[in-house]
């Protein structure tokens, strides 16, 4: 059995999982201890489960983003990657005002502006990939969740 790699597809999905890394990184050096001083609603998840969820949706976005690209030849491509990667910059942004700036209410209205985004490049990409739309969907709800959980801290902290 012959096994081929697709270098693009890899790269994509390196890509968004580097972003999230340096994401992380740049957070700050305890994120766990930030996240364990303040106040948190019932419906808060474990600290634990944030990495594993965040790995799998970071490798559906390198996915969905690579079928879009691969039609980049026969589809006007160009602002649906313009949304994807924007949303990927306030992805990026969001643990670094939430946990390194503490700014709670900046982080609440950044992440509401990401969530848009998020639905906005799931229509987009629907019309080039209905695949690469559904991929995105974990995401959207997983940062619906994160919506609300930070919106919850910031009105009991």
């Amino acid at each position: 059995m012959k096994f081929k790699i697709n270098i693009s597809l890899l790269l994509f999905i390196v890509g968004c999982l580097f972003v999230g890394f340096l994401s992380s990184f740049f957070s700050g050096e305890d994120i766990v201890a930030t996240y364990f001083s303040l106040n948190r609603p019932s419906f808060a998840p474990p600290h634990w489960l944030f990495a594993p969820v965040w790995t799998v949706l970071y490798i559906t976005m390198g996915v969905s983003v690579y079928l879009v690209w691969q039609k980049r030849d026969s589809q006007k491509i160009g602002n649906k990657m313009i949304i994807f990667f924007t949303q990927l910059f306030l992805n990026f942004w969001w643990p670094i005002i939430f946990f390194r700036w503490n700014n709670l209410s900046l982080a609440a209205y950044e992440i509401l502006v990401l969530l848009v985004l998020i639905v906005v490049n799931i229509f987009c990409f629907k019309k080039v990939s209905p695949l690469a739309a559904y991929l995105l969907i974990p995401y959207a709800i997983w940062v619906f969740y994160a919506t609300i959980l930070t919106f919850t801290i910031l009105s009991i902290n």
